[in-house]
C-alpha cells in the first residue's frame, strides 16, 4: 500500500466494528438479509421481480453455458457491487460460506476476460465490434470502475489477489488506448466512475500510471473539440438509447465545460457527484488549488441551492438531473437514491480535502435521511426514487408521475440503487472515523469501536449512546501505553451552541475549529469523554425561493428528518395543517419499526363547507393530533400516503 502524500487516510472497514443501536440494526440487516437476497436476485430466483441475468450474462461470456446477454447495457456493474459489499462483510464478518459464493463469481470472471485484458459481457456477447465507439451512452469504463473497486476491497479485506490481478490487467489496456497521444482515443466516460475507482487503486499500489489516467479523465472532460460531439458524429447520429437527446448530451454528462470552470452542478445527479468525488481525490493527492476551488463552488452550489432536506439531490425524473437552483418539488421529486450515496462519498473526500464539519454534516443528513429510505426495514425491497410528498393514486395514473413508486419493490431492470445501497452499509465503519496524523476524526456518531494506531501506540476507541434518537455520547480508550495525540469531536450543526463536553468528568471549554473541537493531550488507558448535543425538535423553514414549500415547515430531531404517513394520520394528509408555536413531543417507540422516535404535534384537520369543487367560504377547521415518524422508516406498512412539507 502506499503512502498518502495528504493528511487524511481512511480507516480500514476491518478495523471498525458497530455495535449497538440504528447503525448497528442496518449493519445487520444487510449483512443477514440484504447480501443473500441480492444473490438470489442475481440469479434470478427472487419470485415476481424484475429478472437480472447478471451473473448469467458473466457464466456465458466465460464458455460455462449457452445463451444471450440480457439486461441493461451497465448490467455488470450490479455483480462488481454486490462483490464490493461481500469484501466489507469478509473483510469484518469471516463467513466461509458467502467466502466460496464470491470467489466462485470471481473465477468465472477472470475466465470470461479476454486475452488482451477486456472485460465487458455487453460488448463481449452481444456488440463485440462495437468496442470503444459509444463512450457517451454505454458504460464500459463505468462498469469497469465498479468491478474496480470491487477487486480494491477484495484484496483489502482477503489479501488475496485473483480479481486485482484481473483489473489491473484491464486498467493496463485502458491505459494503452486512452490518453493525450496522437494513437489514442480522446476521451472519457459517459457515467463517470472509473476515476474514484483508478484513485483508490493508486491508493494500495503507489503507480503513477494509474494516478494519471484518473486526472487524464477528469483534465479531459470538457475540453474543445467536444469528444461527445465527435463521437456521435462518427457514429453518423446512431444512439444506444431511444430517448437520448444530442441537443443536452453535454450537461447531461458534465461535459459541458472543462472541469475547473463548472460553478454550477447540472445533468445526472449520480454521475455529477461520481465525478466531484474523484475531483476532490486528486485535488488533495496532487496539491491543485484550482480543482479543490471547483469542488467547493460546486458543493456550495448543490448543497445550498439544490439539494432536499433530505440529501436528496437531482429533483428531475427527466434524465434523472438537476435543473435550476431553487427547483426542489416533493411530490415529484427524483432523488435516486444512489444520487445521496454518491453525495456521502463525495462529503467524505471533502472533509478529507479541508478538515471541515460542515461537510459531514451533510453526510449524516443524507445517509439518515435519502439513503436509508431506499431500503425496508427487512431489506428485501428498495426504492429508486424518493419523493417527499406521495398520493398513491395519484402517482398510478399521472403518466409525468410514473416514477414515483408509491410502494419499493423487490428489483429493478435498472438495479443499480439495491447494491450500492449494500456496499456503503457494508463499509459504514469508513465514514464513522478518519485518520491523521496522530489525529482521529469522529465524523458519525452511533455506538461502535475502532482500533488505530495513535502517537506510537494502538487505540480501541468506543462510543456508545442511543444516537440519532438521543444526543448523549459516551467515548473511552483502551491502550497498553499512554500516547499523545489529538481526537476530533464534531458538533454537528443542527444542535447550534447547545452542547457541552467532559474529559474525564471535567468539563472541557474548547471552542470548535471548523466544527469540530480539537482535545490534544497524553491520553491513558480508562480515559473517558461524555458528550451532549441538545437535541431539541426543530421546525426547519425553505428559502423562500423555493415556491413548492411556501407557507410550509417540516420537523426534524438531530438529524432526522420526520414525516406524516397515512397508517398515523389517515389519508388527506394535505387537509392537515400544523398549529403555529405548538408544543411537539418526542418519545421512543422500541415497538415501531425497528425501533424509532415518534414525534406528536397539535394541529388541525381542514374539512371543505360544501362538496363543491370552488366556493367562497372557508374551510372549517377541528382539532386533529398529528404524528410523525422518520422519513426513512416510511412505506413499512403498507401502500399510503406520505408528507414531509406541512402547513404551518
Amino acid at each position: 500500500m502506499k503512502e498518502s502524500s495528504s493528511e487524511f487516510e481512511k480507516i480500514d472497514v476491518k478495523d471498525v466494528h458497530i455495535t449497538g443501536g440504528l447503525l448497528a440494526h442496518k449493519y445487520q440487516t444487510v449483512i443477514e438479509n440484504v447480501i443473500p437476497y441480492q444473490w438470489l436476485a442475481l440469479n434470478d430466483e427472487v419470485e415476481d421481480a424484475d429478472p437480472s441475468h447478471a451473473l448469467a450474462n458473466f457464466r456465458i461470456a466465460a464458455g460455462w453455458e449457452d445463451g444471450e446477454f440480457a439486461g441493461m447495457v451497465f448490467q455488470d456493474s450490479d455483480v462488481a457491487k454486490w462483490l464490493e459489499a461481500v469484501a466489507y462483510q469478509l473483510a469484518v464478518t469471516p463467513d466461509d460460506e458467502l467466502k466460496g459464493k464470491a470467489d466462485g463469481v470471481i473465477d468465472i470472471i477472470a475466465q470470461a476476460q479476454e486475452e488482451n485484458g477486456y472485460l465487458n459481457t455487453y460488448f463481449q456477447l452481444k456488440e463485440p465490434e462495437a468496442k470503444w465507439t459509444n463512450l457517451t451512452e454505454c458504460h464500459e469504463l463505468y462498469c469497469a470502475g465498479h468491478m474496480l473497486e470491487a477487486a480494491v476491497a477484495y484484496y483489502e479485506a482477503t489479501g488475496e489477489r485473483k480479481l486485482l490481478d484481473v483489473m489491473v490487467k484491464y486498467v493496463d489496456l485502458i491505459d494503452s488506448l486512452f490518453g493525450r497521444e496522437e494513437s489514442k482515443i480522446h476521451g472519457y466516460p459517459g457515467h463517470q466512475e472509473i476515476e474514484l475507482a483508478l484513485m483508490r487503486l493508486y491508493g494500495i499500489t503507489g503507480n503513477d500510471r494509474h494516478l494519471k489516467l484518473a486526472s487524464y479523465f477528469i483534465d479531459e472532460r470538457g475540453t474543445e473539440p467536444n469528444f461527445f460531439t465527435r463521437e456521435i458524429e462518427r457514429r453518423a447520429g446512431k444512439t444506444h438509447w431511444p430517448n437520448f437527446h444530442e441537443n443536452n448530451h453535454l450537461d447531461y454528462n458534465q461535459a459541458h465545460l472543462p472541469v475547473r470552470d463548472q460553478k454550477v452542478a447540472v445533468g445526472h445527479a449520480v454521475r455529477a457527484v461520481y465525478m466531484y468525488s474523484a475531483m476532490a481525490d486528486i485535488a488533495r493527492e496532487r496539491d491543485d488549488a484550482a480543482l479543490a476551488e471547483a469542488c467547493r463552488t460546486l458543493w456550495a452550489n448543490v448543497t445550498e441551492k439544490q439539494m432536499y432536506i433530505t440529501g436528496g439531490i437531482g429533483s428531475s425524473d427527466f434524465q434523472e438531473a438537476f435543473t435550476i437552483d431553487y427547483d426542489i418539488p416533493n411530490d415529484r421529486a427524483y432523488n435516486e437514491t444512489c444520487a445521496s450515496i454518491g453525495l456521502m462519498f463525495w462529503a467524505q473526500r471533502m472533509i478529507m480535502l479541508d478538515g471541515d464539519a460542515r461537510y459531514a454534516d451533510v453526510m449524516e443528513r443524507a445517509f439518515y435521511n435519502g439513503i436509508l429510505s431506499g431500503m425496508s426495514e427487512d431489506g428485501k425491497k428498495f426504492f429508486y426514487v424518493n419523493p417527499l410528498e406521495v398520493v398513491p393514486s395519484v402517482c398510478d395514473k399521472r403518466d409525468d408521475m410514473k416514477h414515483v413508486e408509491p410502494v419499493r419493490q423487490k428489483w429493478f431492470t435498472c438495479a443499480c440503487c439495491p447494491p450500492n445501497i449494500a456496499r456503503l452499509l457494508a463499509s459504514l465503519g469508513q465514514y464513522i472515523y478518519l485518520k491523521s496524523k496522530d489525529s482521529l476524526w469522529v465524523n458519525l456518531y452511533g455506538d461502535s469501536r475502532v482500533k488505530v494506531s495513535l502517537g506510537g501506540t494502538a487505540v480501541l476507541f468506543e462510543q456508545k449512546g442511543n444516537y440519532p434518537w438521543d444526543g448523549n455520547v459516551h467515548m473511552s480508550l483502551s491502550m497498553e501505553d499512554e500516547a499523545d495525540f489529538t481526537l476530533k469531536i464534531r458538533i454537528p450543526q443542527w444542535c447550534g451552541n447547545d452542547w457541552t463536553l467532559t474529559v474525564n468528568g471535567e468539563a472541557f471549554p474548547g471552542v470548535p475549529e471548523k466544527g469540530y473541537v480539537e482535545i490534544k493531550r497524553i491520553w491513558k488507558n480508562g480515559d473517558s469523554l461524555a458528550l451532549s448535543l441538545e437535541m431539541k425538535e426543530k421546525r426547519i423553514y425553505t428559502n423562500s425561493n423555493v415556491g413548492a414549500n411556501a407557507g410550509k415547515v417540516a420537523l426534524m430531531k438531530g438529524p432526522v428528518v420526520y414525516c406524516l404517513e397515512e397508517a398515523d394520520n389517515g389519508s388527506h394528509l394535505s387537509s392537515l395543517i400544523l398549529r403555529k408555536d405548538g408544543p411537539i413531543s418526542s418519545r421512543f417507540r422500541g415497538d415501531l419499526l425497528g425501533g424509532v422516535n415518534v414525534l406528536t404535534a397539535e394541529g388541525f384537520r381542514e374539512r371543505s363547507v360544501s362538496g363543491r369543487l370552488y366556493g367562497e367560504r372557508r374551510p372549517e377547521r377541528e382539532e386533529a393530533e398529528m404524528h410523525f415518524i422518520p422519513y426513512f422508516a416510511w412505506n413499512n406498512r403498507g401502500k399510503g400516503e406520505l408528507l414531509v412539507w406541512v402547513r404551518e
